[in-house]
Parts: structure tokens; C-alpha cells; sequence
């Protein structure tokens, strides 16, 4: 399927009179401002492989490559002819994505891949795409110079025991050895850790040196807006799913909530946050923060609501309003970790995921806003009408509803 990272294009529009070069063009530039990708040339959009007796045009990858040099500034692109299964052949176009740089068209224009489609750059939009293109990259750098046996060895073994127990990760995966799984997972490169490494298996004193290790603060605010209570994850000895548990288990406030009445003999306890939309709120801030901005993740508790303050602003593509439907991945690694080890729900689907939480519980959905700086995500804990509760479970339990049904 066509995605953030793969693109269909059908060979017709290379074989006619007049191919639209700039338009292939506008593509590559669009994943090279992103974070790469293939255009397949030769395959329809409704299929998986070419037509079964197709053949490549003589010369067609050379003025392929060609053409997009000529239109292109900062794209790196790799062309080679493919032969599917059936037979057929087909072009497999290859971008790289750009390090530091911005890829544009010769003529000033650029263009960033966003889900399934290229997305033109507006020019208040440049100091942004600027700004995000050192975040894509991190992970996968080596600053410090720490070997395998260097790391901590405590959270090798764990990550390691989290791999082999996780229901999302493939058998071929598991039996991968450490060297091996690392180097899947862009930890290591061969002969250090990478940031990515560093942060989940680094100890104390390595992942301090990173710029910018997340550091995280809880503030609890009385009805009157004055602050009663702080909380610091400041000394960077946890990694990203240590820090997710330990915030969890460190505040009691996450066990307050209230009682309703199911019946006549029955109570059920509604948390006035919900594990699992706590845990992803923290997933997300963790994933979706730029690694190259500093700041803090607050955690702001007020009596009516749970406010997390997360540094650096969208993606470029992403808005408060499309969030629901949009995804991104600034962190694309990282978020394949967490996914992988079941601290998140897969790509696009954690707000989903909150939103059929939140309304379940007749409570508002969380809110997603954008400051100059910051992400902010609200979630209120005012439970709207207990009936609405007990309605929504009768529901779930007569009726297989998939989750936009129940929202």
C-alpha cells in the first residue's frame, strides 16, 4: 500500500510523448525532505506486482535519472530495473533522505511527503522543516563512542528478555542474535551505540551527555492555581519504558477516582485517569518530541484535569486538527521500539485510542493544542453522567462494535 514511505507510478506515464518529469520530480523532493522512500515505476496503484509480460523501455532508467538531476537540488536518488515473481519488470526509484540540507525544485519550490501524499512547503512553513530536519536523523547518529560491552548491562538483558516475550515481534526477529537484533532495531551500527542505543541502553552517566535526554517534571496545582506538589525524573537513569513505569507507580494520584452504582448491589471505580491513556499520553510525548530541542515534559495535574506539556511543535504536515487521522513519525525508530515492545498503540491509532477511553467514560476528549513552542494535550476527568457508562458497556458487550463505532 501507498504510504509515507513507498509510492506507486504506472509506466504509461513515462512511455507517452511528453512525460511529466516535474511531477516525478515534486516526489522525490518530497520524500527526500521527509525521510526518504521508493517510487515504484511500473506498478499500478490497485496492484502488487507489474503486468505480468511487461519490459522496461532501453535507456528509461538513465533518463530517469537524468531528468530528476536536472530538476532537483539535494536529492540523492538510486534507479535500478527490478523483474517481479510473474515476470514483469519494473523501476524501483530510491530516495534518500536529506541529512541536513533541503531539497528543492531548481526553480524554488519545495515539497514534503505526508501519509500518502506530497504536500507543497509554504513559505512560513521553511523555518520548520529546517528545524525538524536534524530531528529525523538523531537516533541513527553516533556522538558517543560506546560499545555493546560498555552499555548497561541490566537493561540489555531486559530489552533483550521484552524482545523475546512480545507478541509483536516476529520469530525471525527473536532469533536474531544481540549484535544482529541491535543493529534491526538502529541501536548500534556496527561499532557503537547510535543515540537511539544510547537511550535505551546507556547508563546514568552516557545518557546524560545526550543532547537532549528527556527529563520530566510533575506539578500538582490546587483549586486556586498554586502549585502543591512537585515531582522531577531529572537524573537520567531510566530509560524511555523505565520512565514510563516509574511515573506510573511513583504518583498515587493516578489511583483516585470515583464510585457509581451498577444496580442494586453493584459499584464499579472510575479512575479519574485511565492506565492506559496515561501511559500513552507519556508514550507519545517520549516518541514525538524532537531529540534536538531542549525542554522539559510537564506533567501538569489541575483538579478538573491532566495537562502534559511536550517541547518542540508538530511535524511539518501535522495540525490539532488532523491529528486524529495524520501521523508522522519524527522518531521513526523510537516509535517502532515502543510499538514493538507494547508500550503504544501502532501508528496514527494512540489517540484513537484515548478518544473511545475518554467518551467510554463519558468524559471530554483529549484536546491537542500547539503553542509557540510546545505541544500541550488536556484530558478532564468529569464524568459527564454515570448513565452514559453503564449505556456504553451494555453495548460493548451485546454488540461486536469496532473502535469508531464505539466513538
Amino acid at each position: 500500500m501507498e504510504n509515507t514511505k513507498f509510492e506507486k507510478k504506472s509506466l504509461k506515464l513515462f512511455t507517452v510523448k511528453n512525460p511529466d518529469w516535474k511531477l516525478l520530480a515534486k516526489e522525490c523532493i518530497a520524500f527526500a525532505n521527509a525521510q526518504g522512500g521508493t517510487i515504484a515505476i511500473g506498478i499500478e496503484d490497485a496492484d502488487e506486482d507489474p503486468p505480468q509480460h511487461q519490459k522496461i523501455p532501453d535507456g528509461l532508467e538513465n533518463n530517469i535519472r537524468k531528468r530528476i538531476t536536472e530538476l532537483t537540488i539535494n536529492v540523492g536518488i538510486e534507479v535500478s530495473k527490478e523483474i517481479s515473481a510473474n515476470g514483469g519488470e519494473w523501476i524501483r526509484l530510491k530516495i534518500f533522505p536529506t541529512s541536513s540540507t533541503i531539497a528543492s525544485t531548481t526553480d524554488g519550490q519545495y515539497y514534503i511527503r505526508v501519509s500518502d501524499q506530497c504536500k507543497p512547503v509554504l513559505p512560513d512553513e521553511l523555518n520548520r522543516l529546517y528545524t525538524d530536519k536534524p530531528a529525523f536523523i538523531w537516533e541513527s547518529k553516533v556522538v558517543q563512542k560506546i560499545s555493546i560491552q560498555e552499555c548497561d548491562e541490566q537493561k540489555l538483558n531486559q530489552f533483550l528478555l521484552d524482545i523475546k516475550n512480545s507478541n509483536r515481534v516476529s520469530d525471525f526477529i527473536k532469533n536474531k542474535s544481540t549484535e544482529e537484533l541491535l543493529l534491526y532495531y538502529q541501536m548500534f551500527d556496527g561499532s557503537y551505540l547510535t543515540n537511539l542505543g544510547v537511550l535505551w541502553l546507556g547508563k546514568q552517566m552516557h545518557r546524560a551527555r545526550l543532547v537532549y535526554a528527556p527529563t520530566v517534571q510533575f506539578i500538582k496545582f490546587d483549586s486556586h492555581g498554586n502549585k502543591i506538589k512537585k515531582e522531577l525524573w531529572d537524573d537520567y537513569s531510566l530509560n524511555p519504558k523505565e520512565l514510563i513505569e516509574n511515573i506510573w507507580q511513583r504518583l498515587p494520584e493516578w489511583r483516585e477516582g470515583i464510585e457509581i452504582s451498577e444496580g442494586i448491589f453493584g459499584r464499579r471505580t472510575i479512575y479519574h485517569y485511565n492506565e492506559n491513556v496515561i501511559r500513552e499520553l507519556l508514550a507519545n510525548a517520549l516518541v514525538h518530541r524532537p531529540y534536538t530541542t531542549r525542554g522539559d515534559i510537564f506533567i501538569n495535574l489541575f483538579p478538573d484535569r491532566l495537562e502534559i506539556h511536550n517541547p518542540g511543535l508538530l511535524p511539518l504536515g501535522v495540525t490539532p486538527q488532523n491529528i486524529l487521522h495524520q501521523s508522522i513519525r519524527r522518531n521513526e525508530h523510537l516509535s517502532k521500539l515502543f510499538y514493538d515492545l507494547n508500550l503504544m498503540e501502532r501508528e496514527g491509532s494512540g489517540f484513537d485510542k484515548m478518544y473511545e477511553i475518554q467518551l467510554s467514560e463519558a468524559k471530554e476528549p483529549p484536546i491537542a493544542e500547539e503553542k509557540d513552542d510546545r505541544v500541550i494535550v488536556t484530558v478532564y476527568n468529569t464524568i459527564k453522567d454515570s448513565n452514559t457508562v453503564l449505556l456504553i458497556e451494555k453495548i460493548k458487550h451485546h454488540y461486536n462494535l469496532n473502535q469508531k463505532e464505539i466513538i
